[in-house]
């Protein structure tokens, strides 16, 4: 233990007048580093500032574009970095040369991870599909409402969310449907009700429902003719959001107004006729004729 304390008693003033030393010799440089530091700073808000006009231009969503600002930030901030280090005395080509090598066998463990980055920039600069649309791939479907670095969220319509790295976006034939959804609705009306008037009804529906939309115009027509009915299309465009309540309160209306104005919703209906039908014989007994 005295050892120990002699050596620490030692080495310490040495240490001390070492970076006391050092300061008073590289004092400029280190005054230099710290200066340039801050202008890189200050440069990186501005550059960021100025690509974040310039996205705005471009009409890209702000999460994306902010996303995209941070990024120049960084890159400017760490090339500042690397000079004010060089100002300070420190080695920049070896450590350069030594950010390289770690560089590569980082992205040899991290493939799945830099395969989500660069297919994450891949969206954001293509842009396949933007938030708030609603889109489907993979077996998979919902409205955007993420776009990041690494993966994309869906919202399904039950409020639950899906993730999904970006590189199985990339590459992969995506549906996407933008902001707006045509429903797919049937209504069966017997084959003696009054056409014109079964469609008129239902166009009056559609254009007092506040959720469908004027622009894309419904279709309604026949979409075929059944055994014992005649099958409506009843199309119309809802938003996205409106997809799942838009539906209810249309057949609700449907059924309404058909009772209201006696248009008969046809049931399922068969015909039964009977060959060989039963015969009572005088004893009271029952046989089947042949």
């Amino acid at each position: 233990m005295a050892d120990n304390n002699l050596i620490k008693k030692a080495t310490s003033p040495e240490l001390m007048d070492k970076v006391i030393f050092y300061f008073v010799d590289h004092g400029m440089q280190i005054l230099t580093a710290i200066v340039l530091m801050g202008i890189g700073v200050f440069v990186a808000r501005w550059s960021g500032n100025l690509v974040h006009r310039w996205l705005k231009t471009k009409a890209f969503d702000e999460p994306v574009s902010n996303l995209i600002v941070k990024v120049v930030r960084l890159l400017i901030i760490g090339l500042i970095g690397i000079m004010a280090l060089g100002q300070m005395g420190v080695q920049i080509t070896p450590l350069i040369a030594g950010i390289g090598v770690a560089g590569v066998g980082a992205s040899l463990a991290m493939q799945g991870i830099l395969g989500n980055l660069v297919a994450g920039l891949t969206i954001i600069f293509s842009k396949p599909f933007a938030i708030g649309e609603y889109i489907e791939l993979l077996g998979v479907y919902g409205q955007v409402t993420e776009i990041a670095l690494f993966s994309t969220t869906l919202l399904h319509v039950d409020n639950s969310r899906v993730i999904v790295p970006n590189r199985k976006i990339v590459g992969e034939i995506l549906h996407n449907y933008g902001y707006i959804r045509q429903l797919d609705l049937t209504a069966g009306i017997a084959y003696s009700v009054d056409l014109t008037m079964a469609l008129s009804t239902v166009n009056d529906i559609l254009r007092q429902n506040p959720a469908v939309l004027k622009e894309p115009a419904p279709f309604v027509g026949i979409a075929a003719l059944k055994e014992s009915s005649i099958a409506l299309a009843i199309k119309p465009w809802v938003k996205v959001e409106d997809f799942v309540s838009a539906q209810g309160a249309i057949y609700q209306a449907v059924i309404e107004s058909f009772r209201d104005k006696k248009i008969e919703i046809a049931a399922p209906r068969r015909d039964i006729h009977l060959l060989n039908p039963l015969q009572t014989n005088p004893e009271g007994e029952s046989h089947e004729r042949t």
